[in-house]
């Protein structure tokens, strides 16, 4: 009898586990995704990939100082006119204001007297010279004539070239013009302003910032990790969905007396002109930690009752839902500590869909 019961009863077992290895063999044959679903996902292979951390620095956009040039007066006198605002962009040799000064009505003088000398001086040469040959006078007074004709020359020659400098025509005023092509940053005259010969303020600034500075402050416990030709990430409250990417340019060994801070530089690629000089901007640098860890898209991570899970893609019926552990993310990538190898895929895109439909 007791014979009999154990052989029903190890039946009914081998029946029930059957039964249930039956149940899990068709429920994995039963998920199949579709094609629709696998134009909707994105595979990644899991890589292999230095640990890096990042620094957050707060800075400002510079315009390059290599390309700023500052418009100072070269003469004194009364501005007439203003032709340029601040940001306005100019090309090189642009007017940007006109100056009546009477320093200029000086210079053309000195031009008229300078030409008359030289007509005067060529004239007793010419006369020197007949004379000589008529035996009515010396060598020596041709000798002078000469020597007059080439001082008069001389000081044409002077008065020209202050006139090529200064930009001068025949009027008695005084052309302010742009040095370089690029935008007017800095001005400070306006019409009827009086100036003096010896101004030594500028007119106006103007720069080029095709290329431009990120100027950022780094705090004492962090200059030990900051190194040349580091690739920065630069965002600004202007544009807080796009990242400007350079790398460190230069470090200025020399901390503030105040803020106990190290500058630094990144030089950036100005696309769009859209960086502008003063901006407030954000500083993200890169560095090694030394180890080498799995990774992942940030994307493919999923986070459910307290764990962090991936979606192990094989084939189109063989998806795995795999718990791992996470060591950190760090922007738009997550590095692995344990549960995942490398080579492996990963679904990054649309993997919820793909974890509710095992899971639920």
């Amino acid at each position: 009898m007791k014979q009999l019961v154990s052989c029903v009863l190890l039946g009914t077992l081998g029946l029930a586990t059957a039964c249930h290895q039956k149940a899990e063999v068709e429920e994995a044959k039963a998920f199949m995704m579709s094609d629709t679903m696998m134009n909707r996902i994105r595979l990644d292979t899991v890589l292999n990939q230095p640990v890096r951390s990042e620094l957050t620095l707060v800075g400002k956009v510079a315009a390059d100082e290599s390309k700023v040039i500052k418009v100072f007066p070269l003469v004194g006198g009364v501005v007439e006119e203003v032709d340029v605002e601040l940001g306005d962009f100019v090309k090189k040799g642009q007017q940007l204001a006109i100056i009546r000064s009477g320093e200029v009505a000086d210079f053309e003088r000195q031009m008229i007297q300078a030409q008359s000398d030289l007509l005067l001086a060529q004239k007793n040469l010419s006369v020197a010279e007949d004379l000589f040959e008529s035996k009515l006078n010396s060598q020596r007074e041709v000798v002078a004539a000469r020597k007059d004709v080439e001082t008069a020359q001389a000081e044409l020659s002077r008065v020209k070239e202050i006139f090529q400098i200064y930009g001068l025509g025949k009027t008695p005023t005084y052309t302010v013009r742009a040095p370089i092509d690029g935008f007017v940053i800095e001005k400070n005259v306006n019409r009827d302003m009086q100036l003096r010969s010896d101004n030594a303020d500028n007119l106006f600034t103007v720069g080029q910032i095709s290329d431009v500075w990120v100027l950022a402050n780094v705090n004492e416990s962090d200059i030990g990790r900051v190194k040349a030709g580091m690739p920065a990430s630069v965002q600004t409250l202007s544009y807080p969905d796009q990242r400007f990417n350079g790398k460190v340019d230069k470090i200025f060994s020399v901390l503030d007396p105040g803020t106990k801070a190290m500058t630094i530089r990144i030089r950036l690629q100005n696309e769009g002109m859209k960086l502008k000089p003063e901006m407030h901007a954000t500083v993200a640098l890169r560095f090694d930690e030394g180890d080498q860890m799995a990774t992942v898209p940030s994307n493919a991570v999923i986070f459910d009752n307290s764990k962090y899970y991936v979606m192990v893609f094989r084939s189109r019926s063989d998806v795995e839902t795999r718990p791992v552990q996470v060591h950190k993310f760090l922007g738009d990538i997550a590095y692995i500590n344990a549960g995942l190898k490398p080579g492996e895929k990963v679904i990054s895109k649309n993997q919820l869909l793909v974890y509710d439909a095992l899971n639920d």
